[in-house]
Parts: structure tokens; C-alpha cells; sequence
């Protein structure tokens, strides 16, 4: 194994954590019934929530997905003309993410980010997420832009996990080989296995005790570190920095 430069994080269920808070979630329905003009609030996201399934089913098993455009032009939303589908698909999808949950940096994140940036180590976000600027307007109101020096984001590349494409994108931003980087995830069988067949040089886990009971590890998905708190990663003896 190369001496580690550089660490990756997943997003969601990993740096980021959703919270199921009942008034944001329901003013993220409203406001996209309003986006898209009908008076039927529960309606809309139902419809919306049908024709998600098989855009689901189609990025899983082509490993891609859709920039927000195409998701609500081809998927979720086709009978809007197409101008007025172009000035609203971007909050269309931020506030559909809304309604799975109001998200904040996981409990040690901002701890693990800036401790391992004062150790060297490069940082990079590489996540499969759907909307093209939530993750960079997250980052720069929460003041930790400064820290990333990559951003790989499935709607961007039209590439998902476990492609292990989006890896090399990261590394190639990080200016690091993939046996040079770390990866924090949280699932197995797409962060894992993805981060595995790129020649990522190690793997961390992030997963809770109960979490992990119901998981199986096989040779294809073994990672070389579990953490149950985040903050537990900065222990980790790969990375303690000193390059």
C-alpha cells in the first residue's frame, strides 16, 4: 500500500445525516407544488414519488444518473415545457431532497474535516446524490469549502457508485493515485466494492453496531476499517499524517 495523501467522504449517511424534521418537510411539499403549479400538495409528491421508482431502478442498474434537467424533463415532471422546466429544475430538486429530511454535518465531522486537513491530507467529497448545487452551496454556508479540493457529484458526471470511474475523477482532481486516498462511506455494496475495484488504498466503514448486525461482509466488500463514531476515524493508524 502507498503512503495515504488523500481521504474521500461519502455524503449521505456519512458526512451528512438526514433528520426527519416534520415542518421542513412539509414546507420543502409545498414549495414544490407551488414550483410546479399545481394546487394539489400531497398529490404532486405522490405523483412525483410514483415516477421516481423506475428513475431509481434505471440509475442503479446503469450506474448513472441524471443532471437535473433530464431528471424532471425525461423522469419526473415531462408534460412542463421545457423553458419553464429549465428556471426551476435546480430548487425543484433541492427541495425534493428536502422532503427526505432536513441534513446537517454528522456529530465530529467538522472535527474529522479540519483535523485531518491540519494533518495534510487532501479532502475530496465523492457522492451519488441527486441536484447539481446543493453540496457546493452547503459547503460554502457552512465555511467548509476551503477544506475540498475535489467535488465528484453523480449529476455532474452522469456516473454513479460503484462505477470506480468516479474515483479516478476524484483522484485525478486530488492529483493523487488511487492507492495514494482513503475512502469514508457507509455502504457496502456501492461505496465498498466501488472504492475496491478502483485500487482505492484503503477503506473505512462508517456504521452503527445495530447497522452493522444486519450487514454481510464478503471478500468483495471487506473494508479495512469499522468506526461506529466519526470521530474515531482521526484514531485510525493510516491516518495520523507525518508524510
Amino acid at each position: 500500500m502507498k503512503q495515504i495523501k488523500g481521504v474521500f467522504f461519502d455524503l449521505g449517511g456519512t458526512l451528512r445525516i438526514a433528520e426527519m424534521v416534520p415542518e421542513h418537510i412539509e414546507a420543502a411539499k409545498a414549495r414544490m407544488a407551488e414550483l410546479a403549479g399545481f394546487e394539489d400538495v400531497q398529490g404532486f409528491i405522490d405523483m412525483v414519488e410514483e415516477r421516481y421508482l423506475p428513475y431509481r431502478d434505471w440509475a442503479l442498474s446503469e450506474m448513472k444518473e441524471s443532471n437535473d434537467f433530464e431528471l424532471w424533463h425525461k423522469w419526473l415532471l415531462p408534460e412542463m415545457p421545457e423553458d419553464r422546466l429549465r428556471e426551476i429544475c435546480h430548487e425543484l430538486t433541492y427541495q425534493y431532497r428536502q422532503v427526505k429530511g432536513l441534513r446537517h454535518v454528522v456529530e465530529g465531522g467538522r472535527e474529522v474535516i479540519e483535523m485531518l486537513h491540519a494533518r495534510g491530507y487532501k479532502l475530496g467529497i465523492i457522492s451519488n446524490l441527486i441536484g447539481e448545487y446543493e453540496i457546493g452551496d452547503w459547503l460554502k454556508a457552512d465555511g467548509l469549502e476551503k477544506y475540498f479540493d475535489a467535488v465528484i457529484l453523480s449529476p455532474v458526471t452522469g456516473l454513479r457508485k460503484p462505477d470506480p470511474r468516479m474515483y479516478w475523477l476524484g483522484c485525478e482532481k486530488l492529483g493523487l493515485e488511487p492507492g495514494e486516498c482513503v475512502s469514508v462511506a457507509d455502504n457496502l455494496d456501492r461505496d465498498i466494492t466501488g472504492a475496491i475495484a478502483a485500487g482505492i488504498g484503503a477503506n473505512i466503514l462508517f456504521i452503527s453496531p445495530e447497522k452493522l448486525k444486519k450487514k454481510t461482509i464478503t471478500d468483495a466488500n471487506r473494508p479495512d476499517y469499522i468506526v461506529h463514531r466519526f470521530l474515531d476515524i482521526l484514531d485510525l493508524p493510516i491516518l495520523q499524517g507525518g508524510f
